[in-house]
């Protein structure tokens, strides 16, 4: 992927989420950095990357804080090369639903408005396909409605009248007449709506491509190519890394059955399936569309662990899709009696590499906060302090229910759905990885975290845990209907079949293995090539 010679761009970080990997990915492809400090640096830069991660308003304040706004709207307006992405893209336009009364640079016309279509998960994650409308060399190396790119976003910009001349690509996403627009170009300005430097392979050609672009001296020549179809957004297929300290202090990837992870002879260490950074890289390798780490270690004292922020960092270096942590995500004392809240360490992780964090037991306890003051947050949850500076998509909350059965549906006041052989059962929530239960149901903690500023849920099932026979369908077909954030289906996959089962029976976002994968029982390549030849799109 790399250029010729070392590039120089001129990277504009207001401080927000996490930027590591489009630096890692940017030296990848043979980048020299510069970092902006004054709006000097702006006026003076020959190529500017402008990232953004988290909400519109954060941005815009962030920008005006630093005193950089008029000196970013002078260098756009100019023409001077530039490259938007997500958020960087949508402070070009006016203005945005998502920060009334906060004004956007107000390059492009028009407003970021968010999705509308009730039947569709928001945010629109995953990896979906451009429609190209322009000849670009940026998207040449493309194939319109075939290769795709991550999308994390649950605000968008409609094509209209006033914004025609930008507009570069489109992308389908819910009812029919909802295309948006997935990137611009005006000249020697770009912007994309999704993350080249989540997108694998795609997201270093396109940043190949546009550097290639931008040492021309001339700016390009662009013609309108519309293409027609439809976009289709891809099943995700994740792999799960359950990593914690072995006996010996070491950090190793492990699989449990039924939550325990301890070999099964009498004194037996933590199964040991692998190093994290290894494993993670393998993964991707093979098409992962995104790794998950699970930290299961048992936090006492420093909840920030500096082992995993490293195998975040390195594994960043190489691993350009999705990476989510959990594991004490949560507000902590020090050693030194120093109190940390949960967005200082959902923070270090972020700076490290991670995109998301999966907030666990914590998620439990805000929910029953929640519950108990009338259904309203106080604002102090883990779940409502790290969606409020880096966004709903970075918040993932990880459901572990186990199944309670009952003798009827009369008389409970949980959800009670029948499950396969008949029997009726309720799913109760757990905490302290599944070795306490609380009075809640799954659907009820979904309902109020979602309600918190949650981005996602991470559906586990006690029950099926290690068992390899298929996922909890009907859990996950009744979750789907509880909530509108995308939902992962995991534990219990033991063969392809299990996932295309899932995606027909119950509509999951994305379906999770860990086990089958480190064993290397089935292939990610496997379980991919078999949902696309039943109909289901996938990334291959």
């Amino acid at each position: 992927h790399r250029t010729h010679d070392m590039v120089k761009i001129t990277f504009l970080d207001y401080g927000a989420g996490n930027i590591r990997s489009l630096r890692n990915a940017l030296t990848k492809v043979g980048c020299e950095i510069q970092d902006v400090k004054s709006a000097d640096d702006i006026a003076n830069a020959r190529i500017l990357v402008f990232p953004g991660v988290g909400s519109f308003g954060a941005c815009m304040e962030n920008l005006d804080k630093l005193g950089y706004t008029d000196a970013l709207r002078a260098y756009v307006t100019a023409g001077r090369c530039f490259f938007g992405i997500c958020l960087g893209m949508q402070c070009l336009f006016e203005s945005s639903e998502e920060s009334p009364g906060v004004k956007g640079l107000g390059v492009i016309p028009g407003k970021v408005t968010r999705f509308t279509d009730p039947t569709i998960s928001v945010p629109h994650m995953g990896w979906n396909a451009l429609r190209k409308q322009t000849d670009s060399a940026v998207l040449a190396p493309f194939a319109s409605l075939k290769d795709r790119f991550y999308f994390v976003h649950s605000f968008r910009v409609l094509p209209t009248a006033e914004n025609k001349e930008w507009v570069l690509s489109l992308t389908d996403y819910g009812s029919t007449d909802a295309a948006f627009v997935s990137s611009v170009q005006k000249g020697s300005v770009c912007g994309c709506q999704f993350h080249p430097e989540k997108s694998g392979a795609n997201g270093l050609n396109l940043l190949t491509a546009f550097l290639e672009q931008a040492q021309r001296d001339a700016p390009p020549v662009l013609n309108p190519t519309p293409t027609d179809g439809a976009t289709v957004l891809a099943k995700r297929i994740i792999a799960c890394l359950d990593v914690r300290e072995n006996d010996s202090g070491d950090l190793v990837v492990t699989k449990g059955d039924q939550y325990d992870v301890r070999e099964k002879e009498e004194g037996g260490d933590v199964k040991n399936l692998g190093k994290p950074v290894e494993l993670a890289r393998r993964y991707s390798d093979e098409g992962a569309d995104e790794v998950t780490f699970l930290n299961i270690t048992s936090f006492r004292g420093e909840v920030v662990d500096a082992p995993m922020l490293r195998v975040l960092e390195l594994t960043s270096e190489h691993v350009f899709v999705p990476l989510c942590v959990g594991g004490g995500i949560r507000a902590y004392k020090d050693a030194k009696g120093v109190q940390h809240s949960s967005l200082d360490v959902a923070a270090a992780y972020f700076r490290s590499g991670a995109d998301k964090v999966s907030i666990g037991s914590d998620a439990v306890d805000a929910a029953e906060r929640y519950y108990a003051a009338g259904n309203k947050g106080d604002g102090t949850s883990s779940i409502e302090e790290i969606s409020r500076v880096y966004g709903r998509q970075a918040v993932v909350i990880s459901v572990d229910p186990k199944r309670v059965y009952v003798d009827a549906k009369e008389g409970c006041k949980h959800t009670v759905c029948e499950v396969p052989g008949g029997r009726l059962c309720w799913w109760q929530c757990t905490v302290k990885g599944g070795r306490e239960t609380r009075d809640m149901d799954a659907f009820e903690l979904a309902q109020a975290c979602e309600a918190l500023g949650a981005g996602e849920v991470l559906l586990n099932c006690i029950d099926m845990d290690g068992q390899n026979s298929g996922f909890d369908t009907t859990l996950v077909r009744q979750m789907k209907a509880s909530v509108r954030i995308p939902v992962i289906a995991s534990s219990g996959a033991g063969n392809p079949q299990h996932f295309i089962d899932v995606f027909r029976g119950a509509d999951p976002d994305a379906g999770l293995a860990a086990g089958i994968f480190h064993r290397r029982e089935v292939g990610i390549d496997q379980v991919k090539g078999a949902v696309v030849e039943a109909g289901i799109p996938c990334r291959v």
